[in-house]
C-alpha cells in the first residue's frame, strides 16, 4: 500500500475532477504490475497496473491487488474498475480507504466479494484519505481545498525595501513553492502582488507531468488597474487568467469549484491571505520562515480585525527546508465531511 501510495502521488495535481489514485498487483509474493491514475478520461490506477501486469503475465488468476481507493463501480468518462477486477479473476483486493462520495462508497465491497473475492478495507486509511483531501471536500461541499502560503522573515515581513532582491527564501523552499503549484488547480494572488512583482506564476523547478495544465491564474483587483505588460496577460498561459473584481471569498471558490477546479493555491500577498483567514476558508497553511530581519511596513498578515475566536490548528509539523523553516498546519477537517463509515 505504500508503493501504492507513492505512485498516487504522481498524478496529485493533474487528474480533477477525478481524485489520485494508486494502485499495485502482487502475485506469489512478486510485485508484477504497477500504475496511477495519470489525468480524468485517462484510464483508472488499477487499470494501469492490471495493463502493466498483463504485459509479462499470461493471466492474473489469484493475485492481489492494492489500491489507495475503492474501486469505482460505475460507468463514467471509462468503464467501472470492479468489472475488470473480476474479469481478471483476482482472488483479493486491499483497499486503502472507502469513496468519499456518499452515493459510492461501500458498492464495489459487495460487489467483489459476490464474485468471491476477498476484500481488505482501511488499510494506511489515514493516509489515503490525506491523498485526496482535495477531491474529499469537493464532493461533500461543493469548494475547494484551499492551500495558503507565504514567506515571511523573523520579524514578520514579506517585502523587503525597494530595490533589494524580493526572494526572501531558498532554493529549497523555492522549490516547495512550485511544488505546491503543481499540486493546485488554480492560484490566487492580489492585484498588489502583480503590481509590485509581475509574477509568471507558472510551475518550474520541479518535474511537470506532459498532462498537468498550467493552473488558473487568478488575480483579484477592487481597481482592476493590472498593468496591461503584466506577465500573467501576455505570456503563452494568458488564457488560463482570470481577473476578478470585488468578489467574495465564499462566491470566488465556488465560482471556480463550478469551474472543475479542486484545489486553490493562495500565494500572496499579505492582504490577500489575511482577507482569506478572516473569511475562514484557508484548510491548510504553509508560512515559510527565513532567516532575515527587514524591518518595513508589510507584514505577513495584514489582518484588519481580531480572528475571534482565533484560528486553531488541526494538525501542526516544523521542518527545514535548507536555511529556512517550513511551519505547516491544518486549519480544516472538512476533507471528512460527510465521510462515510468504512464498510
Amino acid at each position: 500500500m505504500r508503493l501504492a501510495l507513492a505512485l498516487a502521488r504522481r498524478g496529485v495535481g493533474c487528474t480533477s475532477p477525478n481524485p489520485p489514485v494508486g494502485a499495485v498487483i502482487v502475485q506469489e509474493g512478486k510485485v508484477v504490475g504497477k500504475g496511477w491514475h495519470k489525468a480524468a478520461g485517462q484510464p483508472h490506477a488499477e487499470i494501469e497496473a492490471i495493463n502493466d501486469a498483463l504485459r509479462t503475465q499470461q493471466d492474473l488468476r489469484g493475485a492481489t491487488l492494492y489500491v489507495t481507493l475503492e474501486p469505482c463501480s460505475t460507468l463514467g468518462r471509462t468503464p467501472p474498475c470492479t468489472e475488470a477486477i473480476i474479469k481478471e479473476k483476482f482472488a483479493r483486493v486491499v483497499i486503502g480507504c472507502s469513496d468519499p462520495n456518499p452515493s459510492h462508497s461501500g458498492i464495489a465491497t459487495p460487489i467483489l466479494k459476490k464474485e468471491g473475492i476477498v476484500v481488505t478495507e482501511g488499510v494506511l486509511r489515514e493516509k489515503c484519505r490525506w491523498l485526496i483531501r482535495a477531491f474529499a471536500k469537493h464532493v461533500n461541499t461543493g469548494l475547494p481545498w484551499v492551500v495558503a502560503k507565504l514567506a515571511v522573515s523573523l520579524d514578520g515581513r514579506i517585502a523587503p525595501a525597494p530595490g533589494q532582491d524580493r526572494v526572501l527564501s531558498g532554493p529549497q523552499s523555492l522549490r516547495f513553492a512550485h511544488r505546491l503549484r503543481l499540486e493546485s488547480d488554480a492560484i490566487v494572488v492580489g492585484a498588489g502582488t502583480v503590481r509590485a512583482d509581475d509574477p509568471a506564476l507558472t510551475i518550474r523547478y520541479v518535474p511537470v507531468p506532459k498532462q498537468k495544465k498550467q493552473p488558473w491564474r487568478v488575480i483579484l483587483t477592487r481597481s482592476g488597474d493590472i498593468p496591461a505588460n503584466a506577465r500573467v496577460l501576455t505570456d503563452e498561459h494568458r488564457h488560463r487568467t482570470q481577473i476578478v473584481h470585488n468578489c467574495t471569498w465564499p462566491d470566488l471558490l465556488r465560482k471556480l469549484s463550478q469551474g472543475g477546479v479542486q484545489s486553490v493555491l493562495i500565494e500572496g500577498g499579505g492582504k490577500t491571505v489575511a482577507s482569506a483567514l478572516e473569511a475562514g476558508v484557508v484548510d491548510e497553511l504553509h508560512l515559510i520562515v527565513c532567516p532575515v530581519v527587514l524591518g518595513g511596513p508589510v507584514q505577513a498578515f495584514a489582518t484588519e480585525r481580531w480572528l475571534i475566536p482565533p484560528v486553531k490548528a488541526k494538525m501542526f509539523s516544523p521542518r527545514r527546508l535548507g536555511k529556512d523553516m517550513l511551519i505547516s498546519a491544518v486549519l480544516s477537517r472538512d476533507y471528512l465531511i460527510s465521510q462515510p463509515q468504512e464498510h
